[in-house]
């Protein structure tokens, strides 16, 4: 299944090589160009058909949460910092895999229930050595590690795993780029590089491309648990067509259209208005002189942690409303002019 494959793979943000590699050699054979930039971020092109066409990019970012090693101390512990948003509490007690293979177990400081903010810096990575000698023929400062958390199916049609974010766009755009028929306009699918420590990728792709519309792929809250009332989407009820969140206001319009395109094809979705986070469209939409904007997002219970959980039903929803969407041959304006 492509899905665990690509949650296993170990891809921190800025280390997003294993994944680019895994890409590259499963859709090379259906777009009609790959390039790399110089951080890092993939392009797949799809040319279009369309006598006046346009340039759409599609966003999924590679990278995933993780920690790095600052210290090493005298016993051979490992003193880290987090890379993306990860909390103390969420993440004390579970194993962390290093790049190298070598495992480990984050542990505290002190009692976990005397951290009053959940700093990090309060955890240290034990990997099984006495010293700092025998600790640094395996590990260096600098090296990083992912959250291990295995795939696995739950009830429900839901399955379990780390790095969902955003590796379960990853896989709709790929099966995406399979799938589909040949586009009116050049669709340029975009993996992009360190989302997770501030959109940075999605930044220096957008305006390699400049695109005309850009739409994100993403996860997002699943609003479906205790104290969870905030906020609208929730597992099994279909894909989030985004409306906004933390880091962009979408453009109406085209949020409309995609809401009419969606029920016109029995596609379930639910909206979503996030109250906070933010996606790659946050970048995509700043740049070159603006750039209209849309998201699609999957419920997610437990993000950020090693134990996300998905349903099988969001996924399908998504990839048929994604790909429905791109075959249409519809009309992009990116400005008006009166005089």
């Amino acid at each position: 299944m492509m899905l665990e494959k690509l949650t296993q793979l170990w891809g921190v943000s800025g280390q997003e090589e294993e994944v680019a590699a895994f890409i590259i050699k499963n859709a090379a054979d259906n777009v009609d160009e790959i390039k790399q930039d110089a951080v890092g971020n993939l392009f797949l092109l799809k040319r279009g058909c369309g006598t006046e066409k346009k340039k759409i990019m599609v966003s999924a970012h590679m990278d995933e949460i993780g920690l790095c090693v600052v210290r090493i101390l005298d016993n051979g512990l490992l003193k880290v910092k987090q890379i993306g948003g990860l909390s103390a509490f969420v993440i004390y007690m579970n194993r962390v895999r290093f790049k190298n293979g070598i495992t480990g177990v984050i542990a505290c400081d002190r009692n976990i229930q005397d951290i009053k903010d959940a700093d990090i810096r309060e955890l240290y990575v034990d990997i099984g050595v006495s010293s700092r000698e025998d600790a640094e023929k395996y590990v260096k400062v600098g090296d990083c590690a992912v959250i291990q958390g295995e795939f696995e199916h739950a009830a429900g049609d839901c399955v379990l795993a780390k790095a969902f974010d955003d590796r379960v766009a990853c896989s709709i755009l790929m099966e995406t780029i399979k799938e589909m028929q040949t586009p009116y306009h050049d669709i340029y699918f975009t993996f992009t590089v360190q989302e997770e420590v501030g959109l940075r990728g999605a930044t220096v792709a957008a305006e390699r491309i400049q695109p005309d519309l850009g739409i994100a792929v993403d996860i997002t809250r699943s609003f479906d648990l205790p104290g969870e009332d905030y906020g609208n989407p929730v597992l099994g009820k279909g894909v989030a067509i985004k409306v906004s969140d933390g880091s962009v206001l979408c453009d109406h319009e085209w949020t409309c259209k995609l809401r009419d395109i969606a029920e016109e094809n029995g596609i379930p979705f639910q909206m979503d208005a996030l109250y906070a986070g933010g996606t790659d469209i946050g970048a995509i939409m700043k740049s070159g002189k603006g750039v209209k904007t849309l998201g699609l997002s999957i419920p997610t219970r437990y993000g950020h942690t090693p134990n996300n959980m998905i349903h099988k039903k969001d996924i399908a929803a998504c990839k048929e409303l994604l790909k429905v969407f791109l075959e249409k041959e519809i009309k992009i304006e990116t400005e008006k002019t009166w005089k």
